[in-house]
């Protein structure tokens, strides 16, 4: 059974990419739960040990990680108005697009208008919508590689190529914008950049964000700037939103209440297009992104009708404190790492809720790549990693730190335990 699974992830997530190479890219036919979902059905029930998950980024599944109460009072208050039991406006309430282009706009040189904002149900459906919208045929993309493997799996659906760009870990996770300009041709609609990176940790000076707008300009693209995780930067360099450069190249920032608000399944996202020379904002490409809106969920009416409360409520002290919780768990992951010898971590994470580490085989006896490594330690010690190659790098491992010091603790002395069993004596 075990080898049936090893063979089925295998098969879904090898591909040869178009430079005549063979290379293990972003899967663009499954996604993170569904290789979740696997390592689960391999959990030995009898080995007596709870199942310690530090592979999905939710970080609602643990008690230290949890709504602020204005956030859960302001939907009740919503829910029991009675005003919002109706179908939304497609594109979003107006009040719930005021706020969110308000909240954004803080942070901008410009003020967008709230007909630049569109309400989707979480930032997985803004994925969708921003691809949709850009699709056209013969084109391609350019995706970070470590990435969200949805952008592939939502490109490979639109029958757009997908060309991913290295993400380089000895620069902190920086964009190898050589490749990116190598890679990029006439058919090339966009860029994608995810900041604070998931995956990886990092979070991208003001500099980096600068270079890679004037790329963008360079090669005429636009940016897809994924900021779900915005705000949650807690090392040396402070977020700084992509649209600050929107006048140097047009950028669509997709982002959610999801992890700032810790609120995954309340389903809120956003599309907003940061454009203030007003390249895409023709009749036409606003039609075009309307009749998507039209066609696609809308987020629960009373959900939508909450966000002005939530936004305008929540104190700064809740932000404060997951900041120190993220910090805490992120060092506590850092330091642990390094006692394991056949593991090791080339940059400290500085934000988001997840870090990459690399494992070196040569150390170990028994274990061929990252993948047949998570399957053993989710049978032996009910641990759930993800193996690098959902993400678009070998032998790697993304662990998620947005958890309990106590679970994390005890899951990363499980992983010492594993790798000291299967090391070569």
């Amino acid at each position: 059974m075990e080898k049936v699974m090893l063979n089925q992830i295998q098969n879904q997530v090898a591909t040869v990419n178009n430079y005549g190479r063979e290379e293990f890219e972003a899967p663009t036919n499954i996604t993170i739960k569904g290789i979740l979902r696997l390592l689960m059905a391999n959990v030995d029930s009898d080995n007596g040990k709870r199942v310690i998950s530090l592979g999905l980024g939710d970080p609602t599944a643990s008690s230290c990680f949890s709504a602020p109460a204005v956030a859960q009072q302001a939907v009740v208050d919503a829910l029991c108005s009675n005003k919002f039991n109706g179908y939304p406006p497609t594109v979003g309430l107006p009040q719930t697009r005021i706020a969110i282009a308000g909240y954004l706009s803080r942070d901008l040189p410009h003020e967008l208008s709230p007909d630049d904002v569109y309400v989707t149900a979480g930032c997985t459906p803004a994925i969708e919508m921003t691809l949709s919208i850009l699709a056209q045929p013969g084109s391609n993309i350019l995706l970070p590689r470590p990435g969200f493997p949805i952008y592939g799996l939502c490109a490979n659906f639109r029958n757009i190529e997908a060309r991913y760009f290295d993400l380089l870990p000895d620069k902190s996770w920086e964009v190898d914008l050589d490749a990116v300009e190598a890679l990029a041709d006439h058919n090339t609609v966009a860029i994608v950049i995810i900041n604070p990176g998931n995956p990886c940790g990092n979070v991208y000076s003001y500099q980096h964000l600068k270079k890679i707008a004037e790329v963008a300009q360079k090669l005429n693209i636009v940016i897809i700037a994924d900021e779900v995780y915005g705000h949650l930067a807690f090392g040396t360099n402070p977020f700084v939103p992509m649209g600050v450069f929107g006048s140097i190249a047009p950028v669509f920032t997709l982002g959610s209440l999801s992890k700032r608000w810790l609120v995954p399944g309340w389903r809120l996202g956003w599309f907003v297009m940061n454009d203030p020379t007003g390249i895409f904002k023709n009749p036409k490409f606003i039609e075009r992104v309307k009749k998507y809106c039209d066609i696609c969920g809308d987020p629960a009416t009373f959900i939508q009708a909450a966000v002005p409360h939530i936004i305008e409520q929540t104190k700064e002290a809740f932000f404060t404190k997951t900041l120190k919780m993220l910090k805490q768990t992120s060092d506590i992951c850092y330091e642990m790492i390094k006692e394991i010898p056949c593991i090791s971590c080339p940059h400290k994470p500085q934000g988001s809720m997840t870090m990459m580490v690399k494992v070196n085989l040569s150390l170990l006896e028994d274990i061929t790549d990252d993948i047949e490594f998570c399957f053993k330690l989710a049978k032996e010690e009910s641990l759930i990693l993800m193996p690098g190659l959902a993400v678009g790098l070998k032998n790697w491992l993304r662990i998620t730190f947005a958890t309990d010091p106590t679970s994390l603790e005890e899951g990363l002395g499980r992983l010492k335990s594993f790798c000291q069993r299967h090391s070569k004596k």
